[in-house]
């Protein structure tokens, strides 16, 4: 397991910590792998009941790492890039996985929320959907399950303009459960962890398979084609203005492109 990504097992639940403070967590392709295996193992291990996943520090996940997202191989075929495993695990999960989310969770940060089960928040969490902004489409099968969960007109607004909302923005609209003091988040989320813990494990993964199951065939035929068209934006003269205008910390000028 990469130091980027810890993970420990107490009560029967697995705590799965994003650990790069300094960078607000933002992805690498180590730290995908990581974050997999570390969701793989808890499914393995018949120790644990729970799947819990937060991020040391201030933040949640700020999104993927721009430079070592730029050095990725945008050739690769989709099951060859380094989400496809961390989708996989996610998509195919039997376990309860719980979401703890203070600070940023930006892009990526936020697509794969909506694969969990359970969402809990810090009142001024920072959510973005930023990939327009970006030159890109929306990833992770978010252009599914965003408009499922919030309603297609909230969900346009969220993926069209990628502007940051806050954590209790998310509670009202219904992308999280609740919300608690970011002094306590983490503290009171393991203790609900641990509670969900102590129910009969078959009857929870029965429970999630049934809840899943549509969610699951529309993902699987969906995510492939949003593959397809995010690989096609990555390479976008519009991406490309994005990823340089932000390195030199300037507005992107998109005008030029037709």
């Amino acid at each position: 397991m990469t130091s980027q990504i810890l993970t420990k097992i107490e009560n029967q639940v697995i705590h799965v910590i994003l650990n790069r403070p300094e960078k607000k967590n933002a992805l690498t392709k180590a730290m995908y792998a990581g974050l997999a295996n570390a969701i793989e193992q808890g499914e393995k291990d018949k120790d644990v009941r729970v799947i819990l996943i937060y991020g040391y520090g201030d933040s949640f996940c700020a999104g993927n790492d721009l430079k070592d997202f730029q050095n990725i191989d945008h050739f690769k075929s989709s099951e060859e890039r380094p989400t496809a495993k961390l989708k996989y695990e996610l998509i195919n999960a039997n376990k309860p996985i719980i979401g703890a989310i203070q600070g940023y969770a930006i892009g990526v940060g936020s697509t794969m929320l909506l694969h969990f089960d359970l969402l809990y928040a810090a009142p001024d969490a920072k959510f973005q959907f930023p990939f327009t902004k970006l030159g890109l489409v929306p990833e992770f099968g978010s252009s599914f399950n965003l408009p499922e969960l919030v309603g297609k007109f909230r969900a346009a607004e969220l993926l069209f303009f990628g502007d940051f909302f806050t954590g209790e923005e998310a509670r009202s609209i219904g992308m999280v459960n609740k919300v608690f003091a970011k002094e306590e988040l983490i503290e009171k989320v393991t203790m609900l962890a641990e509670q969900l813990a102590e129910k009969p494990l078959t009857a929870l993964r029965a429970t999630k398979k049934l809840i899943k199951k549509f969610h699951k065939s529309i993902l699987e035929k969906s995510i492939p084609d949003e593959d397809v068209e995010f690989v096609r934006r990555q390479v976008s003269p519009e991406a490309q203005e994005a990823f340089t205008a932000f390195f030199e910390r300037r507005k992107p000028d998109f005008k030029k492109f037709k």
